[in-house]
Parts: structure tokens; C-alpha cells; sequence
């Protein structure tokens, strides 16, 4: 019995024996297949990969794409690395002359799953971009290269998100007097890309002047290859603190908020703005500023045109409309109408000039055109204006001045008992039209009224050093000798009379108004 025993577990271990020797190799060949099989695969999906990229680039855009490189790696997963993409324009614009890329990238990676990369359709997650730059060909370059619509393939590969950092949008022009429009990218993140569908982004843009950054959320697309200014885009916008003082004659930090709609070559903006110290350095006086507005932006030429804006200036509420154009070279050219119905005239003159407080009080009704022309200067010295306004109940802030009203008006009704400073304060009448140019108001014809009389006036008035320089007629009900309070003077002057009576008035007086800084002197000229 013990010798079939010993039998027995020699054959057991033998077979147990013969088992490891096929089993450990077996093994090491189950592990080992696999891992040949991934690194054959890894080693193919660079280039299986680059061509569906290339593929599908070509199929969505309709052009010629190049990629210089793409690697794959697998030490922390699948990630892919790659760089030097260019998407040409169609073959029908370049023959037109324009071969720049439309779309070129510097770097960009992405992580994905093997099976992501294998199987068809390629997806893959969120893709990262560096050095992303969009030419836009002029719109008359995109209609002769465009006589016929494309058939785009299929899409091959579906991403979740672009994130794009540093980008540039340059929408070109063929207008000789217009530059390229130019937008600075900070940060862009489109989710959700399809050929056929809109992209929802989330993006901040850097705005050169004023400077400040725009966040806007929304959808853009789906984008129109062959006319990209038919590209759909909406979404909401914040723009806070924004310097003014990057433009030079105007300060401030600017806040606004707003939504928009439309293509892109005819976007409607709807938004508010705040700028609780806005100011011009003719006065720098900071002043509360605050518009509602609507606008139609032309996003490929950078043209805005102001539909409406309803302002309040302190406590005075005006309507504007315009556009804000273009200029090749020099910057954008401005044109505005300004209506005030029933405003404060001292907010105006405290945003424009220096006198503290406002040289008088009372209301204005103003219609004016103004036009700011491209440059480096000062806004003060590009502005234009033109118009003509109604000011009521004027009341003169400074106390000489406004006695030398009040006794005026009192020598043009022949009250002459009491002209003496602290006389009963008269309210005034001024109408008239002007015309601004260089720093300095021209009047063609200003017409004053106050209680015994009037005064019409044409002549200039100079913002800086605030230089008064006027010449007119006084008239009045009274007679020249009705004027004076002395009874001796009175008889004197009252053979001349009859020499400055005219028109129904007592006395017409010619005098010429004078003065610097403030300081008006009157001269009767008789």
C-alpha cells in the first residue's frame, strides 16, 4: 500500500509540475499580449488620430488644413499634445488673392479615453488652446470667393469644450479708410460644438479703449463659413471699471451691464451704463452719469450706430442717438445729437467748466449736434458741436455778477432809487445758437432778456482761461437820462434822447462784454 501511495504523488506532482510550466508562460504571454496590443495601438493612434483631426477640420470648413504635429502619451492616461494648425481659406478666395489662414493654433492638448480615440465617432473632453488667432477675409473678398455653396462632409470627431486663452479675432477690410477690427481673447470656453448647432461660451475680452475687460455669456454660431458675419451670437455682457482716462480728455470709471441679439455684422445691444465720476479735463469736475441705450453693432467693421440713449447728467435727462465709426489708422470718429428738453444748466457748465459752483442756475432746453474726430488729443480739442438752446430763470451764482444784472435791469425800467449791491434779484431769459471748434464757443447770435429790457450779443467765449469776448446792444423801456439816478445828470442827458430812442424803446445802448476767468466787465459804448 505505502509503494501505490508513493506512486500516486509522483504523478500528482508531476502533473501539477507540467501544469506551471504551461500556465506561468501562458500567463505571462496574457499579460504581455495586451500590453503589445496597447502600445501598437498607442503607437497608431497618433497618426490615426492626426488624420481625423485633419479630416474632420476639412470636412467642417470645406478648405485645406494643415497640423505639424500631434503625439500621444500614456504615462498619466491618454493625453494628447499637439501643434502648428492651419485652416486655409476655401479654394475659391484663395485664388481671390487671400491666403492667409483663417484659423491658426500654436499649441493645444487634450485628455481622452483610449476607446474615446479608437471607436468612431472620435470623442474627446475639454480641449486647451494656446495662440489661437481667426483672420476673417474682408467681406467683398468673401462674396467673389463664395459664388456657390460647399457640401461639408461629415464631422468625424465631437468635442465637449474649447478653453482658449490669449486668442485673437482679426476681421479684415477691404475699405481704404477703415483698419482691420481687432479683438483681444483673455479667456474663451465654447461647450457643446457641433457642425450644425450654437456653442455655448463663456468669454472675456479685452477692451483697449476704455480699458477694462467684458465678460459675456451666451451662444455663438452655428458659424457660417462662407459668410461669417451671418454667424448668429447672443448673450449678456458686464463691463466694470472701465477707465475712461484711457481716453484722453475724459476720466471716470464706467460700469455697464446690457444683453444682445442677433448676426454678427448686425448685433442690437440693449444696456445701462453708471459712472458716478465722469468728467472732462476742461473742469475736472466728477460728475454722476448714468444711459440706458440701445444699439446696432457691426461686429466685422467695429461700426456702432446709437439708436437711443436716454442719459441723466446729475439731475438733467437728455436723449442722444448717433454712430461711432471706424477710421483707418487714426481710431473711431464719433457723431452724436443731443436733445435736452428740461434740464439743469448748472450740471453742464459744473462737467465743463472750472467755475465752482456753476457760474449761474436755471433750466436749459438744448437741440446740438456734436462730432468728436479720431486722434490723439484731447476730446476737448477734437470736440465739435452746433446748435441752438433756450435758457430759463437764469440766476448768476456770483453775487457782483448777479447784482450787476439786477441794477441793470433796474436803470432799464427808469427805477433808479435804489442801485446799490443787494438789489432784488431779477430772473433772466437767454436764447440763442453757437457753434464749438478747437476749445472755443462761437455765438452768431445770443438774444438776453431781463425784466425793463433786452440784450442781443454775438462773439466767442474760450474754454481755456475762460476768455469772454462780446459785442451787441443793449435796450431798454427807459430813456438814456432815465437811467441815472442823479437829477442834475438826468437833466444833462436828456437832450440825447431822442438820438438812442429806436424802435419803440427807450434806448438803444451798443456795448461790448468782456472778461477772464470768470470775471465779466460791460462796457457801454455811447
Amino acid at each position: 500500500m505505502p509503494l501505490i501511495e508513493n506512486q500516486v504523488s509522483t504523478q500528482h506532482r508531476r502533473r501539477i509540475g507540467k501544469f506551471w510550466r504551461w500556465a506561468i508562460p501562458a500567463a505571462l504571454a496574457g499579460i504581455a499580449v495586451p500590453v503589445v496590443v496597447v502600445q501598437i495601438a498607442i503607437a497608431r493612434a497618433g497618426p490615426i488620430l492626426k488624420g481625423r483631426v485633419v479630416e474632420t477640420l476639412r470636412a467642417r470648413f470645406g478648405s485645406e488644413v494643415q497640423l505639424d504635429t500631434l503625439q500621444v502619451s500614456i504615462v498619466h492616461g491618454v493625453d494628447v499634445t499637439g501643434g502648428g494648425l492651419r485652416i486655409f481659406p476655401a479654394d475659391e478666395a484663395m485664388a481671390a488673392g487671400y491666403r492667409k489662414p483663417v484659423i491658426s493654433v500654436g499649441q493645444f492638448d487634450f485628455h481622452a479615453t483610449l476607446s474615446g480615440l479608437i471607436f468612431r465617432p472620435t470623442h474627446v473632453g475639454t480641449v486647451r488652446v494656446r495662440g489661437l488667432a481667426i483672420n476673417i477675409p474682408p467681406a467683398e473678398l468673401r462674396d467673389r470667393a463664395s459664388p456657390r455653396r460647399r457640401r461639408f462632409g461629415k464631422v468625424k470627431m465631437r468635442v465637449d469644450a474649447i478653453v482658449c486663452d490669449d486668442s485673437e479675432l482679426v476681421i479684415g477690410t477691404d475699405k481704404p479708410d477703415k483698419d482691420p477690427r481687432v479683438f483681444r481673447l483673455k479667456h474663451v470656453v465654447l461647450r457643446d460644438l457641433g457642425p450644425n448647432t450654437a456653442w455655448p461660451y463663456d468669454a472675456i475680452l479685452t477692451n483697449p479703449i476704455p480699458r477694462g475687460e467684458i465678460h459675456a455669456v451666451g451662444t455663438f454660431g452655428p458659424w457660417d463659413t462662407e459668410a461669417p458675419g451671418n454667424s448668429n451670437v447672443s448673450g449678456k455682457y458686464t463691463f466694470d471699471h472701465a477707465d475712461l482716462n484711457t481716453i484722453n480728455g475724459l476720466a471716470g470709471i464706467l460700469s455697464s451691464t446690457g444683453n444682445f441679439d442677433g448676426q454678427l455684422d448686425h448685433i442690437v445691444v440693449h444696456g445701462k451704463t453708471e459712472t458716478p465720476n465722469f468728467s472732462l479735463d476742461t473742469a475736472n469736475h466728477p460728475m454722476p452719469l448714468t444711459t440706458e441705450f440701445r444699439a446696432t453693432v457691426d461686429g466685422t467693421s467695429g461700426d456702432t450706430y446709437l439708436e437711443r440713449i436716454d442719459a441723466t447728467l446729475g439731475g438733467s435727462q437728455f436723449l442722444c442717438k448717433g454712430a461711432v465709426v471706424n477710421v483707418k489708422g487714426k481710431g473711431h470718429a464719433i457723431h452724436v445729437t443731443a436733445d435736452v428738453a428740461d434740464g439743469q444748466i448748472g450740471d453742464f457748465l459744473q462737467l465743463a467748466i472750472k467755475t465752482r459752483p456753476a457760474a449761474m442756475s436755471g433750466l436749459v432746453a438744448l437741440s446740438s449736434t456734436l462730432d468728436i474726430d479720431p486722434g490723439e488729443q484731447s476730446v476737448t480739442k477734437k470736440l465739435k458741436m452746433k446748435g441752438e438752446f433756450s435758457l430759463r430763470r437764469l440766476h448768476f451764482t456770483d453775487p457782483e455778477v448777479e447784482d450787476k444784472v439786477d441794477i441793470l435791469s433796474l436803470r432799464a425800467r427808469g427805477e433808479t432809487d435804489n442801485l446799490k449791491p443787494g438789489a432784488t434779484d431779477v430772473y433772466s431769459r437767454l436764447v440763442g445758437n453757437f457753434s464749438m471748434h478747437n476749445g472755443e464757443l462761437t455765438f452768431p447770435h445770443l438774444e438776453y432778456w431781463l425784466p425793463g429790457g433786452d440784450i442781443e450779443l454775438s462773439g466767442n467765449y474760450r474754454l481755456e482761461g475762460r476768455v469772454y469776448d462780446f459785442n451787441g446792444k443793449v435796450r431798454t423801456k427807459a430813456a438814456v437820462s432815465d437811467m441815472l439816478a442823479s437829477q442834475w445828470k438826468r437833466w444833462l442827458l436828456k437832450p440825447v434822447d431822442p438820438f438812442f430812442r429806436k424802435h419803440g424803446w427807450g434806448a438803444v445802448i451798443p456795448v461790448h462784454v468782456s472778461g477772464r476767468n470768470g470775471k465779466v466787465k460791460v462796457g457801454y459804448r455811447f
